[in-house]
This record gives C-alpha cells, sequence and structure tokens, in this order.
C-alpha cells in the first residue's frame, strides 16, 4: 500500500469529521495535523485524538505510521490566534 499524500491525509480526516479549520503536514510516513473542530466541544485531549482516529479508521493503522495532533475548540482556537497576532 502506498505512503498517503498529506492531500490524503487531510481529505480522510475532513470526510469523517467536520472541521472548522485544518492543517496537515508531513513527509508521507509522519504527519503533523491541526484540527479545529466544533465535535471538540466538552471533551479532553484523548478523547478529541480518539475522535481523529475514527474518522481515519483503518487507514491510522494501514497507511498512516505517525501523527501528530493539536485539536482545538473553535474558541481556543480562536484565543491561539489572537494571542499570536497580540504577540506579534
Amino acid at each position: 500500500m502506498s505512503e498517503p499524500t498529506v492531500d490524503e491525509v487531510k481529505r480522510y480526516i475532513a470526510n469523517g469529521l467536520a472541521c472548522d479549520h485544518l492543517e496537515v503536514d508531513g513527509d508521507g510516513r509522519h504527519f503533523f495535523a491541526t484540527i479545529v473542530s466544533a465535535e471538540f466541544e466538552g471533551r479532553h485531549r484523548v478523547a478529541r485524538h480518539q475522535r481523529v482516529y475514527q474518522a481515519l479508521g483503518d487507514r491510522m493503522r494501514e497507511q498512516i505510521h505517525a501523527l501528530s495532533m493539536k485539536t482545538l475548540t473553535p474558541a481556543e482556537w480562536a484565543a491561539a490566534q489572537a494571542a499570536a497576532h497580540h504577540s506579534s
């Protein structure tokens, strides 16, 4: 099975999880994703990551060897963006 591209991983996540914002970087084996979704409201980090794994399904075991992620609610994302703009 071929290694997935960044665009494919992004599409896999977006197809299984409603995202307000989604960024994916990687090299075909290791990926890093920033995922903003209202579905993360009221969930702890582990539950958020489990939700992303659920969206990826079998691809997580078969194609994607490593996925690091930052999972944020829309409010957390807005606060992070405001802080980033305020500090620059």
